[in-house]
């Protein structure tokens, strides 16, 4: 298993974006370590809003689908190319718009990453067997 740490263009969107025509995309960081948590991936958010948010990877799975999350993070699609992903703190609201291919292509990576090298020889599963036995 090993480490997987993708950069994507996101839109960090403030109330200041909301009145400006075009927003420049940022790179965010997406990381996923199955040694320290096999069930979490990383978002780390450059700049002004700099922070690192660790959640559940079934949560950011199932806001690509529809709506999904409450507290502190919430993931929901945005049309049929994009996502955007909700972080609240006691500083504020981050709202980041990304498109929902590189999310994808990084939730696919993830489970690549976690899924075993190859399967136990025989011996090794009858050991196993016997232990859960």
């Amino acid at each position: 298993m090993s480490v997987v740490e993708q950069y994507a263009r996101a839109h960090i969107v403030t109330d200041a974006d909301l009145l400006a025509e075009e927003q420049d995309a940022v790179p965010v960081v997406l990381k996923y370590d199955p040694e320290t948590d096999p069930r979490s991936v990383c978002v780390r958010l450059p700049g002004r809003q700099a922070h690192e948010w660790t959640f559940s990877r079934s949560l950011l799975e199932q806001g690509l689908r529809a709506p999904a999350g409450s507290g502190e993070i919430r993931v929901w699609p945005c049309g049929r190319v994009q996502a955007v992903v909700e972080f609240h703190s006691a500083e504020g609201v981050s709202v980041v718009q990304f498109d929902m291919k590189a999310l994808m292509r990084f939730l696919r990576r993830t489970y690549l990453a976690a899924a075993p090298a190859a399967p136990a020889p025989p011996v090794e599963r009858e050991a196993q067997a016997q232990l859960r036995g």
